[in-house]
């Protein structure tokens, strides 16, 4: 399992694929296996970098703060030798975290897609993160996982793809649950609203147009707020358009960023 070192911390990233750079970034929910389904078309044109973020695989945790992630991948950056014509993607968490690094390190990447995430959770949407990282803290991983799916696909996918529910449960419960809740807990207290006019790579804003976890009115705010983003709802899609809907997630990233 490959093991990258940014300033002392483990990172478990793998390559794939040849071509321009693209760096992923995986949600809360899962680990980097969420990918799986689009990696054979984006590696095509691409070389991709899936990392499984802190507190997934081998990497190791990080601190309380979405820009503690992000200051950790801007490190992989500069271990991998990455140029700035590499292009970075996040889904859910991963979103969250690519926002944050455009913010706070945009310099040393080109394009961003972000993936279901938006700039800040609604108050009433803050209770259910801090609940469940009550629940993991009483209960670790296995606590998490029911809700989790819930959270990442509508009950109509749920129902007619157990499979690919029961695979993902198994991904999910190999998180460590201190990095979850600690996850958890940074999403329900950012506010990135201040800082988005910072943001100066041009963005990609993808939402499914049924995700309930970061609903599309407030993806479209996300990109309305950063300058220059366009915005693209996926139909017929929760939170995870790569798994759900691959075939029209590797084409709105094919149409958005350079081959």
């Amino acid at each position: 399992m490959p093991v990258v070192k940014v300033n002392g911390a483990d990172l478990d990233v793998v390559k794939a694929g040849a071509g321009r750079d693209l760096v992923l970034l995986h949600s809360l929910l899962t680990d980097r296996s969420a990918f799986d389904l689009v990696v054979p078309a984006l590696t095509k044109t691409r070389r991709l970098w899936l990392v499984n973020l802190p507190g997934y695989g081998a990497s190791a945790p990080a601190g309380p703060d979405v820009e503690d992630y992000a200051d950790r991948i801007a490190g992989l950056f500069a271990s991998l030798r990455l140029p700035k014509q590499t292009d970075v993607l996040g889904n859910g968490f991963g979103g969250f975290i690519s926002i944050a690094l455009a913010a706070r390190h945009g310099d040393k990447f080109d394009r961003l897609v972000v993936a279901d995430a938006l700039a800040a959770f609604p108050e009433p949407a803050k209770q259910p993160l801090k609940t469940l990282a009550d629940k993991v803290a009483q209960e670790g991983m296995a606590g998490a996982l029911d809700i989790a799916i819930r959270r990442m696909f509508p009950e109509a996918f749920i129902a007619a793809h157990p499979q690919i529910v029961a695979e993902r449960k198994r991904a999910l419960e190999k998180a460590d649950a201190a990095s979850f809740r600690t996850a958890c807990l940074a999403l329900a207290k950012l506010d990135f609203a201040p800082i988005l006019g910072r943001i100066r790579n041009p963005a990609l804003v993808l939402v499914g147009a049924k995700d309930q976890t970061t609903p599309p009115a407030l993806a479209r705010e996300l990109a309305a707020q950063t300058p220059g983003a366009k915005f693209l709802e996926i139909p017929d899609c929760g939170h995870c358009p790569q798994i759900e809907k691959p075939q029209a997630f590797v084409e709105a990233v094919n149409a958005f960023l350079p081959h």
